[in-house]
């Protein structure tokens, strides 16, 4: 589809490059990446808070595969028609590299592992869950990149300036190969770049959390319910101007939307319960507020 203005966005011409046998794909550098910056902003961060900073490479042991396992999980649930069909193969369901990591999925059994191993541990999970919170959100923005590079998750078609050109790619026999081949070049389509909108509101997100945790004193897992909060809130609008295939609930929403929508109501009252809480402990001298990870851990609260 043409286009009058010169200001698009070009995709790349492609994701993913053969190094001899071995294939480099940039969704999975993007979201390597995204988990080395955040490791290194929550070692940061929960180190500041008085804990100690092998915890953080513990709990990454635990929360990046099963983060990955979660992710993918909730994906192959939510799009099952897409490898459990007639003309599907149902091996691709643990072709990850292909793209399909669903974050709420990955949220949910990454914080489901870390919370056994801190419980397990008697630490406290609340001022781990704080520092980590604005690094989990950054890493989001920067695994967006890897959408980007595969042609996907894209929005409607529109002519804005800033529309996002999508190319034909095909692999070396010149059949239609929109992830793994190569660009020639032909725009096929002028769409809403949602990966850049989600991007950007991740990182103002980021900003947004460093600020009102230092601004306000939040603690006792505040920080990470105002994460929930705010990312879902965009994903909610941002989820709308999508154009790519979706499940549908209710045979006009898609699923994500309203997972948004829950997930920003649930975080919202965690939000309020938390802070409650956690002044209740500033209070019995059970936290310490400048330093809530080497407080004494929840189990001695009398």
């Amino acid at each position: 589809m043409a286009t009058d203005f010169l200001a698009n966005i070009p995709s790349p011409p492609q994701g993913v490059w053969q190094l001899g046998p071995l294939p480099l794909r940039a969704y999975a550098l993007c979201i390597i990446a995204g988990i080395i910056v955040a490791l290194y902003i929550t070692q940061a961060r929960y180190v500041r808070a008085g804990g100690d900073s092998n915890v953080v490479w513990d709990a990454a042991i635990l929360a990046i595969p099963a983060g990955v396992i979660g992710g993918r999980a909730y994906h192959v649930l939510t799009d099952h028609h897409k490898y459990f069909c007639a003309d599907c193969d149902p091996v691709d369901a643990l072709r990850i590299t292909n793209g399909g990591l669903g974050i709420w999925g990955a949220i949910a059994l990454g914080t489901i592992a870390v919370a056994v191993m801190f419980k397990i541990r008697g630490i406290r999970l609340a001022a781990f869950a704080d520092a980590a919170a604005p690094a989990i959100v950054l890493a989001q923005g920067i695994g967006r990149l890897g959408n980007w590079f595969n042609q996907e998750l894209y929005g409607r078609p529109t002519d804005v300036p800033w529309a996002l050109e999508i190319y034909r790619r095909v692999d070396e026999n010149g059949d239609y190969a929109p992830i793994a081949g190569s660009s020639t070049g032909e725009i096929i389509a002028t769409v809403h770049p949602t990966f850049l909108y989600e991007l950007l509101w991740n990182l103002a997100i980021f900003v947004f959390l460093l600020w009102a945790h230092k601004c306000f004193r939040l603690g006792g897992g505040q920080v990470f319910a105002l994460y929930v909060a705010g990312y879902t809130a965009g994903r909610f609008w941002i989820e709308l101007m999508r154009a790519d295939e979706a499940t549908l609930l209710f045979d006009a929403v898609r699923v994500n939307a309203v997972v948004s929508v829950v997930a920003f109501v649930l975080a919202i009252a965690a939000f309020v319960v938390l802070g409650k809480r956690f002044r209740r402990q500033v209070q019995d001298g059970v936290v310490d507020p400048e330093a809530p990870a080497a407080s004494k851990p929840l189990t001695s609260n009398p």
